[in-house]
């Protein structure tokens, strides 16, 4: 399916709206990166378990994907820019309230509402791109926000691990407010036109609550197992995600389109390669934070410092990603580097006590290859094959899976948490615990990535990707 598109957007307009959106895609991962190193100081502070840590991840991942499709949606129906800008301004309020935090249960809600402003920052910015950039320079404009992201990715644990070790963690929402502001500066001056392709449709309330609740109970569920109630929970939001289904697909304006699902087969695969990449890696950095702090006993500067060789490699191969995938079938591209992410996991299955930090190092740098190369191509064929009229749509689409996959990963890696340590904080005699339990995680997660290969593989029979 093809796209028409207005080809009069200027130059200068294009250059603000590729600014803007690209300061907010900055803005969520680097906080995502910055709060892993943080996790240990805001658990001696706070006196949490490991489970509880895992919790001030989870909570903002968690809203942001419940609202992430409602808002794409009232985006394409009220206006792109207008959700973006209040995303923005509940952003910078959250992260000034979060300063403030005096206990566990405080910085967990505070991140909640957090994470419905991400929601509303990530269901429009990708929208707001393709709607002005056409399909032969959309990949150069995904590259590049691409490349903010893990911009954000990269220097949220140098940046947040410096922070942490000389100011403490709440210096990091202190340093968050300024960016949102001038984030907020941005949108108001620079970006004057407003976009709202699906204008004076109905919005559909019910299908949003049901859509809620049941990703609400899924990834709250898989967060308790192995306890009965994780069973009761996972069920409850299976039948919710049922009857979201049967609901979506009877009414006119549905705040999913279940037939883009349905009959549109590389939007559909695309999407699925996203979600399987996303639940096999998001843990990852988790993970390491915690063993690099705990096991091998370096500070949060430090341990900063080793986990950016990930996301620097995601942030030079992605422009050039995005680029090749304007020319060559995204597909291709995706899949290659969706093999290069299953290698580094596959690795790190073997770490131990003893795993020297040059070794991570190594791994890490594989690992973001494969990133590197996955996600703009994999962006790039989702947003291209749907309708102009779609595009919030795709963009919650797309924030939706990274969401999922994040939370889902997240799930496994507190379930193990829980079986192999019991609700216990991480002390010296819980250390083989926390190793049996990594291990245990990034052999489930090679396997995911393996099957992920085939899902993105699957899109390219027969079809010509290129947008």
């Amino acid at each position: 399916m093809q796209i028409t598109h207005n080809h009069s957007y200027d130059r200068s307009l294009k250059r603000s709206v590729l600014t803007v959106s690209a300061s907010a895609a900055f803005l969520t991962p680097f906080l995502g990166s910055a709060i892993n190193l943080a996790l240990p100081s805001i658990g001696k502070d706070f006196n949490t378990t490991a489970v509880e840590l895992g919790w001030i991840v989870s909570s903002f991942i968690l809203t942001s994907a419940m609202f992430l499709l409602p808002f794409g949606r009232l985006a394409d129906i009220k206006g792109r820019k207008k959700i973006f800008k209040y995303g923005i301004i509940l952003f910078t309020f959250s992260a000034f309230l979060i300063i403030f935090s005096w206990n566990i249960e405080s910085l967990i809600i505070f991140r909640i509402i957090q994470g419905i402003s991400g929601a509303m920052i990530f269901g429009t910015s990708l929208a707001i791109l393709t709607s002005v950039f056409e399909p032969g320079e959309r990949g150069r404009a995904m590259g590049i926000n691409t490349t903010a992201v893990y911009a954000g990715l990269s220097s949220g644990p140098v940046v947040g691990g410096l922070l942490t070790q000389y100011f403490g963690w709440r210096s990091i929402f202190v340093f968050l407010v300024p960016i949102g502001i001038f984030s907020f500066y941005l949108v108001v001056k620079k970006m004057k036109p407003e976009w709202a392709e699906a204008k004076g449709e109905k919005f559909d309330w019910k299908g949003s609550v049901i859509y809620g609740i049941s990703l609400a109970s899924f990834m709250y569920g898989f967060s308790k197992l192995p306890h009965p109630s994780g069973w009761v929970f996972l069920l409850c939001g299976l039948i919710f995600g049922l009857s979201f289904v049967f609901f979506e697909k009877r009414i006119d304006n549905p705040v999913f389109d279940i037939r883009l699902l349905l009959h549109n087969r590389v939007f559909a695969l695309s999407g699925l390669a996203a979600l399987i990449h996303y639940s096999a890696t998001s843990a990852t950095g988790f993970f390491i934070s915690l063993y690099l702090q705990y096991l091998k006993d370096l500070d949060s500067r430090t341990a900063g410092f080793v986990m950016i060789s990930q996301p620097v490699m995601m942030a030079l191969l992605s422009p050039m990603a995005g680029r090749l995938s304007d020319k060559h079938n995204p597909g291709i591209i995706a899949s290659i580097g969706m093999s290069l992410t299953a290698t580094g996991l596959i690795m790190l299955c073997f770490i131990n006590e003893n795993s020297s930090v040059s070794l991570i190092i190594f791994m890490l740098i594989i690992m973001g290859t494969g990133f590197g190369f996955f996600s703009s191509p994999n962006t790039n064929a989702i947003m291209s094959s749907v309708e102009k009229k779609h595009l919030g749509i795709a963009s919650g689409v797309v924030g939706t899976m990274r969401m999922v996959g994040q939370m889902l990963s997240m799930g496994i890696a507190m379930m193990l948490l829980a079986l192999y340590m019991g609700q216990e904080a991480i002390t010296p005699e819980t250390y083989p615990g926390l190793i049996s339990g990594m291990r245990t995680g990034f052999v489930i997660f090679s396997g995911l990535c393996i099957i992920g290969i085939f899902a993105s593989l699957a899109r390219n029979k027969g079809k010509n990707l290129k947008p």
